[in-house]
């Protein structure tokens, strides 16, 4: 069975994001790109990919479809791409947006865990959830492991890593690598 990935970046005080939906402020270094891109070279933007060094068709290796809300969706569509993930299914869940002209985007309105569930069934590599805050939280009971990139900044404001439920849930960690810009990723499995 498929697994739900939350692999995400996060400030030392849990933002995934700032209050406008900022990114930015992540340090970012040459090994750390490196490794994102040999390692989950999936989770780099169609759009950014040869601008890092990346073919275009480069394979997915441990993901090939990705969930997320409409402020995750939205930094696509601020650079005039529909489909931001054009080598992912993409699911974006969203009471405002319109259909997307785009076999690999679908706008869903309907109830993420059921879709989740049905995702999971299916043959295939993992589902991300790429973010954000508030559809991690609908989605916390699905979440089979976390992969967070905590960065060494603190955001003070902005899109909690969840939000939404007051629902504790028991993770342990499996593994940790470090980078030069002082950020670490870790890999949590559900306990």
């Amino acid at each position: 069975m498929r697994k739900l990935v939350y692999y995400v970046a996060v400030s030392l005080d849990g933002y995934i994001a700032g209050p406008q939906g900022e990114f930015d402020f992540y340090p970012m270094c040459e090994d750390m790109m490196a490794w994102i891109t040999e390692r989950y070279p999936e989770t780099v933007p169609t759009p950014l990919r040869e601008s890092v060094g990346m073919p275009l068709d480069a394979p997915n290796k441990t993901l090939d479809t990705v969930v997320m809300g409409r402020g995750a969706y939205e930094p696509g569509l601020a650079i005039g791409s529909t489909s931001p993930y054009n080598h992912l299914k993409q699911y974006v869940f969203s009471s405002t947006l319109a259909p997307v002209d785009n076999p690999q985007v679908e706008i869903v309105v309907t109830d993420p865990v059921e879709l989740v569930r049905r995702l999971k069934k299916e043959a295939g590599l993992d589902i991300w959830l790429c973010g954000g805050g508030n559809l991690a939280g609908q989605l916390l009971g699905e979440v089979d492991q976390l992969i967070i990139k905590s960065y060494p900044v603190v955001a003070g404001d902005g899109v909690g890593a969840f939000t939404g439920n007051f629902d504790p849930t028991q993770f342990q960690i499996t593994r940790r690598e470090s980078f030069t810009s002082g950020a670490q990723v870790t890999w949590f499995d559900r306990a």
